[in-house]
This record gives structure tokens, C-alpha cells and sequence, in this order.
């Protein structure tokens, strides 16, 4: 007894310090970024085009293509992964086709973002002409995001008790029936939790971009899907590694990381809020 109450004592005492490494961690990053980059942060800086090689002005073009990717990318990537994961877990007949589709789906989910940006470049950009743009981008991310929302979505159509099911199948309602009426409003929060967090990584994504989508500098707000934009991320990368005036711009990264930051911030945090007020409407 005295030694099961040690080693459960002694694995908390472990879980804790990780939860506080990873805490220090995140913190620690967290400041280095608002310490250095909220010098540059203006109403200028947020409404106005760089200018004078990047060295000044803003990063409106940056702020609205990663919007527009990320828009185009939950497009892309919620539908079908809904629809993917409401076959795999209502329709499809369990056995080894299911599990070798789900192993695939899992092996995506941990592939390097730069292969599916290789992908993008050599099927949309290349044999489908698309060529750098706004729509290449966009689903190419969708595509990456994929596996996070079928995933996320499966997880969420588990926790569905498999007595509401029963009990709408009783009332003399089809399977369809109940999947759209009963399954998937239940489902829905976990659903739009798993698609924000995955969207939240694609929006900070370099790799996939930058052979789809994003350019080293476009003074214009993108006007169609085809045409290219600027993106947040690809954009610190630009100014970190490939600019004219490295360290004169030093600010104007640690701004645009911080705004980045934000923005992925508040997508959490829209999910937390969706997801507290659908679960209080659904105990309603």
C-alpha cells in the first residue's frame, strides 16, 4: 500500500513539473515576443502597406492574406472532414479497411507541412495551373488541416451516447435523420473546437505557403482567388532571413510575430466561447 501511494505521489509530482515546464516555456516565449515587438505595434502598423523595403509603414497585406488563406482553408477542409469523419464513424463497416483508412489519416496528421507545400506546388500550381495564388494556398492548408478535423470530428461523434441514437431510431426516425438532427448538434461543439485549433496551426504555417501561395512583397489587397498575397508568417520569415535590412526591421518582426500571435490567440479563444455557449444550449 505505502508503495503504490509513493509511485502515485512520485508520477503526479512529474505530471505537475511538466505542466510547469511547459507553462515557463509558453511564458517565457510569450514575453520575449511582447517585449520586443509591441514597440512596433501602431495604428499605422496595422492599417498601412510596408514601404521603403519593408523598413516601414504596415502589414495590412500580410493581416489580410492569412485571413483570406484561412478562410478559404475552413472551406476546404470542414466539409469534407466532417463528411469524412460522420462515414467513418456512423457508415463504414469496422474492420481492417476502416482501420488501414484511419492509420492513413493518422500518418498525415504527423507528415512535415513542407511535403504537403511540395504537393500544392506540383499538382495546384503546376498541373493545375492555378500558380501562385490566393487558391492554391488556401487548399493546399486545407488539405493539411484534413486529418486534425477528421480526427477532431470522430472524437466528438464518440462521445455521442449511443442511446440518443437508439432512442431516435425507436421514434421511427432514419439513420440520416438522426445523424443530422441528433448526432452532429451534439457532436457540433467538439466539431468546431478540433476545426479552429487545426485552422489555428494552419494559419501560422511558412512552409506550405511560400511554394503556393504567399510572395516576398505585394503592395495590393488580394482582389481574386488567384491572385498572390502576403501572409503573416512568410512575411517574418522574409524580414528575419531574406531582407535587405535585417536588423533595421528587428522591430517590425517581433511585431508581426506578436500579431500573428494574436490573431491565432483570439481563434482559440472564439472556439472556447462556441463551444461553452453550444454546450449551455444544448443542456437548455
Amino acid at each position: 500500500m505505502k508503495k503504490r501511494i509513493f509511485l502515485q505521489k512520485l508520477w503526479f509530482f512529474f505530471i505537475r513539473m511538466a505542466v510547469l515546464i511547459n507553462g515557463a516555456a509558453l511564458a517565457v516565449m510569450v514575453y520575449f515576443i511582447i517585449s520586443r515587438g509591441w514597440r512596433a505595434m501602431s495604428w499605422e502598423f496595422i492599417s498601412q502597406v510596408p514601404r521603403e523595403s519593408m523598413t516601414r509603414g504596415g502589414i495590412l497585406p500580410c493581416i489580410v492574406g492569412t485571413v483570406s488563406l484561412c478562410f478559404i482553408t475552413i472551406l476546404v477542409a470542414l466539409p469534407i472532414g466532417v463528411a469524412s469523419a460522420v462515414y467513418l464513424n456512423e457508415y463504414a463497416t469496422q474492420g481492417k479497411m476502416v482501420r488501414l483508412i484511419r492509420l492513413g489519416i493518422n500518418n498525415l496528421a504527423g507528415v512535415p507541412s513542407i511535403v504537403f507545400g511540395l504537393f500544392g506546388l506540383a499538382f495546384f500550381c503546376i498541373v493545375l495551373k492555378m500558380g501562385v495564388s490566393l487558391a492554391a494556398g488556401g487548399v493546399t492548408l486545407g488539405i493539411m488541416t484534413l486529418p486534425v478535423i477528421i480526427g477532431a470530428s470522430e472524437e466528438a461523434l464518440k462521445a455521442v451516447p449511443h442511446t440518443h441514437r437508439e432512442a431516435s431510431l425507436a421514434m421511427g426516425a432514419t439513420k440520416w435523420q438522426t445523424i443530422r438532427k441528433i448526432v452532429l448538434p451534439m457532436a457540433f461543439p467538439g466539431i468546431i473546437t478540433g476545426s479552429i485549433l487545426g485552422l489555428s496551426r494552419a494559419a501560422g504555417e511558412t512552409a506550405p505557403i511560400m511554394y503556393t501561395g504567399a510572395v516576398f512583397f505585394t503592395p495590393d489587397l488580394p482582389g481574386s482567388i488567384l491572385d498572390e498575397v502576403m501572409a503573416l508568417p512568410y512575411h517574418i520569415y522574409v524580414l528575419a532571413t531574406a531582407g535587405t535590412h535585417i536588423e533595421a526591421t528587428r522591430s517590425l518582426q517581433y511585431g508581426t510575430a506578436l500579431v500573428l500571435i494574436l490573431l491565432v490567440f483570439g481563434m482559440n479563444l472564439t472556439a472556447i466561447i462556441m463551444r461553452s455557449k453550444m454546450r449551455k444550449k444544448l443542456r437548455i
